[in-house]
């Protein structure tokens, strides 16, 4: 069986658990295996990733429990496993070897704390007590010796919302987490893991299996740019080997919610998006100002889930994407709760293939083809801004003066935003994404590479229909 490609070992590991998981609890065993699994992640007797063998199994330990649901008490869906996190003593202004000990000393005297100081050695030394990081030492320094280390996962946080606590250890702030999850793909170590609802896939799937309910599986438009080693076609084959009554494209409510979209932006005047959740959150704790402007149409995920809920009111929905923080939409009982039963992403999905012995590359392909060019393209960075100008075109709302903003990062969403608090922006939407370049840089993608927006627009260019209305009239029937 070819072996699923990993950007990271940290992934590797992670799936290495999922897939455990799931083939335990598929047998009915997981409870007795619960001691084991850790045994077959760090078999021993030497260790391979930590300084023992007892340690890896901790921590393992600690993995499993997470890929059973985690701390139910956490209301977040990232969990920082201490024993993993290595208490990286990076972080601060830093002097490196490269200072002279020069007469000048600028980076002295342009210290507003004043604690930089010289030993005899007439290297400087930074009094990290006093320091604030404000980086003007290392702005001045004429060798720049002076280097601001910050930890991976506070690094990979644009808002600041991760810290290391007293101990070291890695610590969230509730109140500016957006659940976007950059810093567990950041992590080294893979100390910040999300919670994982692989087992309620597997009931949904087995109910589905023994004619209780009609699963369908909702496949978000990045999944085009994942699985390199097979051919889509034969990942759907896949996921109803696994259970799944049908597969059905995230990408037809992408082109629901553009079509929408456009018709209440061009009755409000200003926008923001409604697809990205962690964009959403974001908003709503950091520019509360701004809330009214946010889309009131649902992510294109819910949209669809809504739709099959009312065309089978019994049926069950499971979306899988690579969004950590699709999840937490998942719970929010005045947007999608009613509508989506569960959510897995691309690595969990790659778990449960394997924990089922499904050979994807010597599957017959199934078609995907129930959206739009503009529906597919939604997976990365302006391709809802492009969906929008078509629905506008398509809904004959021409006198509007479309003016888009698509930003990706939450660095970037952060200063269209503040534009629009400050009212400078140069537009009237904002495309907001918190993963770079867009759902295609989503932190539970297998791979983060550059060939993967190729991969979209290619998935997109392959659609049968090259406008939003042609994918919408067959399940929605005539549109206004």
């Amino acid at each position: 069986m070819v072996q699923p490609k990993f950007d990271t070992k940290v992934q590797e590991l992670k799936y290495r658990v999922l897939k455990e998981v799931a083939i335990s609890y598929d047998r009915g065993t997981l409870m007795e295996d619960i001691v084991d699994i850790p045994k077959r992640i760090a078999p021993g007797p030497k260790p391979t990733m930590r300084c023992c063998i007892y340690k890896e199994r901790a921590i393992a330990a600690e993995r499993v429990k997470i890929a059973m649901g985690g701390d139910k008490n956490n209301p977040n869906m990232l969990e920082i496993i201490d024993a993993a996190c290595d208490q990286c003593p990076i972080g601060g202004m830093e002097v490196t070897d490269a200072c002279r000990g020069c007469l000048a000393h600028r980076c002295a005297q342009n210290c507003p704390k004043k604690c930089i100081s010289f030993g005899p050695e007439l290297h400087a030394h930074i009094d990290k007590s006093q320091c604030v990081q404000c980086g003007m030492c290392a702005k001045n320094c004429p060798y720049q010796a002076i280097i601001k280390r910050v930890r991976p996962c506070e690094a990979s946080c644009k808002i600041k919302a991760i810290h290391a606590r007293p101990d070291g250890i890695a610590e969230i702030d509730e109140g500016k987490c957006t659940r976007c999850g950059a810093c567990s793909y950041a992590c080294p170590f893979g100390a910040i893991v999300d919670k994982s609802y692989i087992l309620n896939c597997i009931d949904i799937l087995k109910d589905c299996k023994a004619g209780k309910c009609k699963a369908y599986m909702i496949v978000a438009p990045s999944i085009s740019s994942q699985f390199h080693y097979a051919k889509l076609g034969q990942v759907v084959t896949g996921i109803k080997l696994l259970g799944a009554h049908e597969v059905v494209e995230a990408a037809l409510g992408a082109d629901m919610t553009a079509y929408d979209e456009a018709k209440e932006l061009a009755e409000k005047g200003e926008l923001t998006s409604s697809c990205c959740p962690a964009f959403v959150h974001y908003i709503e704790t950091s520019f509360p100002e701004l809330k009214e402007k946010i889309s009131h149409n649902l992510s294109p995920m819910a949209r669809i889930a809504q739709w099959l809920k009312q065309n089978d009111p019994d049926c069950k929905t499971i979306f899988c994407g690579p969004c950590i923080a699709k999840k937490m939409e998942q719970f929010e009982p005045n947007k999608n709760a009613p509508y989506v039963d569960c959510i897995i992403t691309f690595e969990e999905l790659q778990a449960l293939i394997d924990a089922y012995q499904i050979d994807l590359p010597t599957l017959e392909e199934k078609p995907l083809d129930n959206a739009s060019y503009f529906g597919r393209i939604f997976a990365r960075s302006g391709g809802l801004r492009d969906a929008v100008a078509q629905a506008l075109k398509e809904r004959g709302i021409e006198d509007f003066d479309y003016k888009p903003v698509n930003v990706s990062g939450l660095d970037g969403c952060r200063t269209a935003l503040m534009q629009m608090k400050n009212h400078t922006l140069q537009g009237n939407f904002i495309e907001g994404m918190a993963c770079f370049n867009g759902c295609i840089g989503g932190p539970c993608c297998l791979t983060h590479e550059l060939r993967d927006a190729a991969s979209v627009d290619k998935y997109g260019r392959e659609s049968k229909e090259n406008t939003i209305k042609g994918a919408l009239l067959p399940v929605l029937g005539p549109l206004n």
